[in-house]
């Protein structure tokens, strides 16, 4: 059985976020919220582009040099997208609220250049009242923590970025 606290508290949490339909079952009592069909809006952000500073214009003639130079800039620019997509993401496997620490006077299981294992955990991640413990699944380093404590995330949310191993 649900109590009204636990429905609405769902509820709030349904609305927060993009999740459009929620089927719960407990000891035989099965409670389905829906949110009412809207256009869907869809926004896109291109990923971050690396700065690459515009070529000196000289006035003197362009000497074999500084042409020769030219094209060792632009074989420099993809290498900061590749760097980043060598770098593993461990996703919220759910929606919730992302705690870096056991509790709020206790260090974050995990900071930017700790060394983590498949086994280590790197977070808690908070849904309907349950704290479910997080690993990093992969072997590495944690290079970027993507989510500030306390942060409603999103399924398949990116929450760190590891430099595997």
């Amino acid at each position: 059985m649900f109590k009204l606290s636990e429905i609405k508290e769902l509820i709030e949490l349904v609305d927060q976020t993009s999740v459009q339909e929620l089927e719960i079952e407990n000891e035989g009592t099965r409670l389905s919220i829906k949110k009412p069909s809207a256009p869907e809006v869809v926004q896109l952000q291109a990923p971050p582009q690396a700065y690459i500073p515009a070529p000196q214009v000289l006035p003197q003639a362009v000497q074999p040099n500084a042409a020769a130079s030219q094209p060792a800039q632009t074989a420099e620019a993809p290498a900061p997208s590749g760097a980043a997509s060598s770098l593993h993401q461990i996703v919220s496997p759910m929606v919730g609220t992302f705690y870096r620490s056991p509790s709020p006077e206790a260090a974050p299981f995990v900071s930017v250049g700790d060394k983590v294992d498949e086994k280590t955990t790197v977070c808690i991640i908070e849904a309907m009242k349950l704290m479910n413990e997080l690993d990093a699944d992969v072997k590495g380093e944690i290079v970027e923590v993507l989510a500030q404590n306390g942060q409603l995330v999103e399924f398949g949310q990116p929450l760190f970025l590891v430099r595997p191993e």
